[in-house]
């Protein structure tokens, strides 16, 4: 694709203003999120309640009265607040799992939704909601199924796909969209197997994605593992680069692909599957927000792995915001918005890349 002066002036900008732009265009999405809806809030009103409830963590005294009702303060504090949040650690962590997860398979429509593994990590959260299973971790049990879901799809993705001691794109992709089937019915069959009359329609509800209900209690373990896992793979960034221009070259340049390569299964895994335990199946995020981040910024990692959960967080709060006001008082689920996004990006993906390959076979 020829780089237009306007991709050339973002590339050339220092990643401190991007990252800041990012940050500032987060901050607006989330006030807009948090004061828009079926009743309308003043920013001030929301700073206001914000900064009283941050000093009354830490202790302080507050200045009373507070010039909010108590209806205010639970749609904002107990309801709109921790879900966006939610959206932004998503949004942020599916980001960052489409970017790595595209350098660790060299194959840029790589995305945790269509290689299965959202699927696996459903499988598992989905076992400990209907049957119990993993009762003995608390809290912590939906999370460690679908990490472990998550991990066991990838494996028999990158298996299916890693043929001749080599990775093929083609067999990749389609195993991987063949194992989401396959686990989106095992998903099916445990609903259906389950004795629990109102778990079809959570899980119909959770397996398209919604944020809608998150808790402040829920939002401490997807935090933390995002992250752990940036840090870790910021540091790996430099690795990254190496990946991209394959095995060979890669060893040459002193990496160890193969280890490199397990240890980003289990992290791509946790992460995946600590996103769907919370928010459920939401696709394209990994495949959208990574492209559109290499596109304006390039292909280095050290830049893509700090900009594109900036970039993730922003999208999906967005998102979450049209799923839950443009048609109210229904309310869509989120993959139901970032399916209709995504899809079309998809495709258009696909007629670019054919586009390209006739005009080198041209040449």
């Amino acid at each position: 694709m020829p780089h237009t002066p306007t991709h050339t002036r973002m590339r050339s900008t220092a990643l401190p203003w991007q990252w800041a732009a990012l940050a500032l265009a987060l901050l607006v999405t989330m006030v807009m999120a948090t004061t828009w809806g079926s009743v309308d809030i003043a920013p001030r009103t929301v700073a206001q309640m914000v900064w009283h409830q941050w000093l009354q963590v830490w202790g302080m005294d507050a200045a009373d009265p507070s010039p909010w009702s108590a209806q205010h303060f639970q749609i904002v504090w107990m309801i709109r607040l921790p879900r966006v949040l939610m959206a932004a650690l998503a949004g942020a962590a599916l980001a960052l799992v489409g970017v790595v997860m595209q350098a660790m398979v060299r194959n840029p429509i790589a995305d945790p939704y269509l290689l299965g593994v959202s699927s696996g990590a459903s499988v598992g959260a989905v076992s400990v909601l209907a049957f119990g299973a993993g009762a003995w971790a608390g809290l912590w049990a939906i999370n460690l199924a679908a990490f472990a879901g998550a991990l066991v799809a990838t494996l028999v993705v990158y298996r299916i796909g890693w043929t001749g001691q080599r990775l093929h794109m083609t067999r990749l992709v389609l195993g991987g969209v063949a194992v989401g089937y396959v686990l989106a019915g095992v998903t099916s069959l445990i609903t259906l197997l389950s004795a629990q009359r109102d778990l079809a329609s959570a899980v119909l509800s959770w397996t398209l994605g919604s944020l809608a209900g998150t808790q402040w209690n829920e939002l401490p373990i997807p935090c933390a593992v995002l992250l752990a896992s940036l840090v870790w793979l910021t540091g790996h960034a430099r690795a990254l680069n190496a990946l991209m221009t394959g095995d060979e070259t890669a060893g040459t340049l002193g990496v160890e692909t193969h280890r490199l390569r397990r240890m980003l299964f289990v992290v791509l895994s946790l992460l995946t599957g600590t996103v769907v335990a919370v928010s459920g199946c939401i696709g394209f995020v990994g495949l959208v927000i990574p492209h559109g981040v290499r596109l304006c910024v390039g292909h280095d990692h050290h830049r893509l792995l700090v900009l594109a959960p900036m970039a993730g967080a922003v999208f999906l709060v967005q998102v979450d915001l049209v799923a839950r006001t443009a048609f109210a008082p229904t309310e869509l689920p989120v993959g139901v918005i970032t399916a209709l996004i995504g899809g079309p990006v998809f495709v258009w993906m696909l007629v670019r890349d054919a586009s390209r390959g006739y005009t080198h076979a041209a040449r």
